[in-house]
């Protein structure tokens, strides 16, 4: 029987890659990410994706795996990911996965029939939303889908025109083909929390490094060969808009601490639904070790459920 695969899981800038770089050094595991913006090859700083240098030897899968200019597939992403963990189990190695992209990670860990697609509905609503605009498009999905209606930001056209793509072709909702909490591969998930003024503060350190290390200089080289994907990934998309001459520096700075702030609100909304998920607190001095005993117990069987976490992020 292959082991447990670890999770850990959480909002932005909470330390997700520090625990599991530390918990793959301890289990002797591979790590696989779990982060959609990490998949693409170029977008480094952006993505807070650490160096070779920095993974210690570790290996890492499903980093720089796709073009700038390719779309992100949730399907591709778990064929691969799942490949990945499987040839890992029979090398004899654990896995760790990590990453902020809550539908990615259900998808390497759980059941999920992935919802059909079809290239000429999904292009009838990219039109429709051109000439019409995605609020009007917004509004027929809250209609049809209320969930998602209340999920889906209004100017999130992507995940609009998907949702509607979908309830075209299914005819349900498209919060009804959304992966229910069961594991297909078996897994022991850590989140990773934190109360809302620490976050913001390491949010704001975080932009503020990405600043120093360049992060201007490794958009305006990817501007122009971004698709539509990467080009509204957090961090980039405000520098674009800089680069644009819509703004100034200053404020692209200020947009993007802004716009991370609100991922992290997103994602906590989405791990925080989970009731599988055992929750640890980013700042406490004896993480790891706390996230190894987590482990431990759930090797040993001992594990017990998380129940209703406790809220700290946003309260």
């Amino acid at each position: 029987m292959s082991p447990l695969v670890v999770a850990v899981v959480g909002p932005t800038a909470t330390g997700k890659s520090d625990v599991a770089l530390g918990l793959a050094e301890r289990l002797g595991a591979e790590v696989v990410n779990a982060d959609a913006m990490q998949l693409y090859r170029g977008m480094d700083i952006g993505t807070a994706k650490l160096t070779p240098a920095e993974r210690r030897g570790i290996p890492h899968h499903q980093l720089d795996v796709l073009d700038v200019g390719q779309d992100a597939s949730v399907a591709a992403y778990q064929r691969d990911a799942r490949a990945d963990v499987d040839e890992a189990h029979a090398r004899g190695r654990r896995v760790v996965a990590v990453g902020g992209s809550g539908l990615y990670g259900r998808a390497l860990l759980d059941h999920l029939s992935m919802a059909p697609v079809d290239p000429e509905v999904r292009t009838a609503l990219e039109q429709r939303a051109e000439r019409e605009g995605p609020g009007v498009l917004h509004d027929e999905l809250a209609r049809l889908d209320p969930a998602a209606g209340r999920t889906i930001p209004r100017t999130n056209t992507r995940r609009i025109v998907r949702a509607l793509e979908v309830i075209t072709l299914t005819g349900r909702p498209w919060t009804a083909v959304l992966p229910e909490p069961s594991y297909e591969v078996p897994a022991v998930q850590i989140g990773l929390d934190s109360d809302r003024a620490a976050l913001d503060a390491r949010i704001a350190a975080r932009v503020e490094r990405m600043w120093q290390q360049g992060l201007v200089a490794e958009v305006s080289g990817l501007a122009g060969t971004l698709g539509r994907t990467a080009a509204r990934a957090v961090g980039y998309a405000q520098v674009l808009a800089m680069l644009a001459g819509e703004c100034s520096e200053e404020q692209a700075r200020t947009d993007v601490m802004a716009a991370t702030r609100r991922l992290a609100r997103k994602q906590m909304g989405w791990f925080g639904r989970d009731p599988r998920v055992h929750w640890l607190d980013s700042g406490r001095p004896d993480l790891l070790g706390a996230a190894l005993a987590i482990v431990e117990a759930a090797d040993a069987g001992t594990l017990v459920d998380p129940g209703t976490r406790r809220r700290t992020l946003g309260s």
